[in-house]
């Protein structure tokens, strides 16, 4: 951010891949604080487009994901582990 808290203009132009991709330019990418694997919103307005950072927080995101299969019971694990530590202790007593 420029002076004051306002984003200074920067004018870079990148070429359309045959893919249809374009490369943010490096001093653009900078000055968001953009790296590989972060998210981006297009914005299409009357005279133009804008590219607006995701910062996703993960509490806004809890809950969203389906488990593949269902969660584990830590209480029954822990139960089932510490009857095994207490047979392995009686054991080694006698």
């Amino acid at each position: 951010m420029g002076k004051g808290g306002y984003m200074p203009k920067v004018n870079n132009k990148s070429a359309l891949t045959k893919k249809a991709q374009v490369t943010i330019p490096k001093k653009i990418r900078k000055l968001l604080g953009l790296k590989p694997g972060d998210l981006v919103e297009f914005v299409v307005e009357q005279n133009g487009v804008k590219i607006i950072p995701l910062y996703l927080d993960l509490e806004e995101n809890f809950g969203k994901v389906t488990p593949k299969k269902n969660p584990e019971d830590f209480n029954k694990i822990r139960s089932s582990v510490e009857e095994q530590i207490a047979k392995e202790t009686i054991n080694e007593i006698y």
